[in-house]
């Protein structure tokens, strides 16, 4: 039987990840997840550890109010409210997208930049104000907030661990990124998944997730690995046109709640 094992959120995009038992989904995805973003205080492109690599070492947890607060080694931890709906506008640039978000204000602005080294912004995105998904897979009406693409990634737990097999050591699943983790299934099951259903919510799957320099850095130091795995070993036996793919981007059509544990069918 398939189930649901694991739940992540990621609230700072590219920023520690959160576990979690249960979850609400909203139109965007998990309820929180990267709605927060770094970028340039001078360009507005967003921040990354593909680039800021320390950013692995930032700590996001989500509160209740859809407020953020922040901790790092050698930092006190800073509570960040919400933008109120007047709050200043930000021009910020991710990927080919360039929006308008509310940016948090001068002092989690001094936070981020001292954390991060350079004159740094925070910012939100509001659901009125989210981007649309990746052009040319799922419907022209699908949104997202600052993850990559796509408002949720599922990756299956027999495809770790035969990528852990193939690459010789244990691989963390938090090196992935994940929202959801399936346990039940074969190794690499989800590439031929179409729809699935978790408790009332329907998901569709809508793209494989290439997967980028970022995946060979160790989630809990922050230190990128020397062999470049575990993306060599994806970039020998999982290459495709686009890249090295591990894992699935979905779309969840309707709201609910997800619970670890609860039962994953396949519906196409």
């Amino acid at each position: 039987m398939l189930r649901l094992s694991a739940l992540y959120r990621y609230p700072l995009k590219s920023c520690k990840g959160e576990p979690l038992q249960q979850v609400d989904l909203d139109r965007l995805g998990l309820d929180g997840d990267r709605r927060w973003m770094l970028v340039d205080e001078a360009s507005g492109r967003f921040l990354t550890q593909r680039v800021v690599g320390k950013m692995s070492q930032l700590s996001a947890l989500w509160n209740a109010d859809g407020g953020l607060t922040l901790s790092a080694p050698g930092h006190s931890a800073i509570d960040i409210a919400l933008p109120v709906s007047d709050a200043e506008l930000r021009g910020v640039t991710i990927f080919k997208d360039s929006l308008r978000v509310p940016d948090a204000g001068d002092e989690a602005g001094a936070w981020v930049s001292e954390f991060i080294g350079k004159p740094t912004r925070l910012v939100q995105i509001p659901l009125d104000r989210a981007r649309t998904t990746q052009a040319g897979y799922g419907r022209d009406d699908d949104q997202v907030a600052f993850a990559d693409g796509f408002p949720l990634l599922l990756i299956g737990q027999a495809s770790l661990e035969d990528l852990s097999q193939k690459v010789g050591r244990s691989l963390e699943m938090l090196r992935f990124r994940p929202n959801l983790v399936i346990e039940g299934s074969e190794a690499f099951a989800e590439d031929g998944w179409k729809r699935i259903r978790i408790g009332d919510v329907e998901f569709r799957v809508v793209k494989p997730c290439s997967r980028c320099i970022l995946t060979t850095i160790d989630p809990q130091t922050g230190v990128r690995s020397d062999d470049r795995e575990p993306l060599a070993t994806l970039q020998k036996y999982r290459a495709q046109e686009e890249g090295a793919m591990f894992g699935q981007n979905l779309v969840n059509d309707g709201n609910g709640r997800l619970e670890v544990g609860m039962p994953v069918t396949v519906l196409e």
